[in-house]
């Protein structure tokens, strides 16, 4: 479908296709039809594909550069240290992939089997799926339109074969747009445990949190936990700490109680994590001793606290 007028009824509406709104529309005809509201077979796809993932969650972001791909992947890295963990991050960042970089994939691409496309492996319970891998160059540029973005997160979701999965996070592009809601949309039949926020301390990064958040709402997704990422730097030699993003009303603490979710840490600056980023290696072996590892180590713990509970319909007798 074309792009919509900002009053849309929806396809699934009474009125699509006959309210005020939908005079000059280019989707005024489809939708009037009804073959708009039809549901997309693909959902049905999908729902059986993710039997073999237990968990799945969204990392999501207000604003870019907060370090939302950093944080995806560190936690991928911290959830498969347990080798009986099995670990998907999936890239839908589809005009700025950075997971193949940040995890040392560069050049890497998706090779085809009779059972679809295979992830490529950091390690052997370590699967990753990104765009970045389907470009020639990781200079090109992907300047797709809407439709285009969710055929291609479509695509993710049921043509990877990612096999028996403990852990599926999915790395979401910044804001609340096509891609979120494609993401939330193929996957709400197979039981999502949440989304975790990355934000940085300052009040302009926390002011699109609060949007993030409330996008979660309105779509019924569960808000796992926010993260203050870039929460103070400590020197690493007089120890004092400073802070470089200062937080003018508070923090990321302050608005989580404000709004009642869960603060699930604050993870400090750290320039061995833009180091290892840039290496492509997990900063938890470059620094174990770091406060960063050591925040980022008791976030990963509560994330798992959060998903334990939520057992999926895999593990459930129910659903048998």
């Amino acid at each position: 479908m074309e792009e919509v007028p900002h009053d849309c009824p929806g396809a699934d509406s009474t009125q699509a296709g006959r309210g005020a709104s939908c005079q000059g529309c280019p989707n005024q005809r489809l939708c009037a039809s009804g073959a708009g509201a039809a549901p997309d077979p693909a959902i049905e796809e999908i729902k059986e594909k993710m039997k073999t993932v237990k968990h799945k969650i969204l990392i999501l972001s207000g604003k870019g550069g907060v370090g939302k791909s950093t944080f995806s992947a560190h936690l991928a890295h911290g959830l498969a240290e347990d080798e009986n963990t099995q670990v998907a991050l999936l890239d839908i960042d589809i005009c700025g992939p950075s997971i193949p970089k940040i995890m040392g994939l560069e050049g890497e691409q998706v090779h085809q089997s009779g059972s679809g496309w295979s992830p490529v492996y950091v390690d052997d319970n370590l699967g990753v799926m990104s765009v970045g891998f389907l470009l020639s160059s990781p200079d090109d540029a992907v300047i797709w339109r809407g439709p285009k973005k969710n055929g291609m997160i479509k695509q993710f979701l049921r043509d990877v074969d990612w096999g028996d999965v403990d852990y599926l996070l999915v790395d979401t592009p910044p804001g609340t747009s096509d891609e979120h809601l494609s993401v939330v949309q193929y996957l709400a039949a197979t039981h999502i445990d949440g989304a975790v926020i990355v934000t940085t301390p300052q009040e302009v990064s926390l002011q699109d949190v609060r949007k993030e958040i409330n996008f979660c709402h309105k779509v019924k997704l569960p808000v796992v936990g926010v993260v203050e990422n870039m929460s103070g730097f400590v020197c690493p030699r007089c120890k004092k700490e400073s802070q470089i993003f200062p937080p003018t009303t508070g923090g990321a603490e302050a608005m989580c109680q404000d709004l009642k979710v869960p603060l699930l840490g604050k993870v400090p600056l750290d320039p061995h994590i833009g180091k290892s980023c840039d290496k492509g290696q997990s900063f938890f072996i470059e620094a174990p001793d770091s406060p960063a590892t050591l925040a980022y180590r008791s976030i990963i713990q509560k994330i798992q606290e959060f998903c334990s509970p939520h057992q999926s319909k895999v593990e459930s007798p129910s659903s048998s």
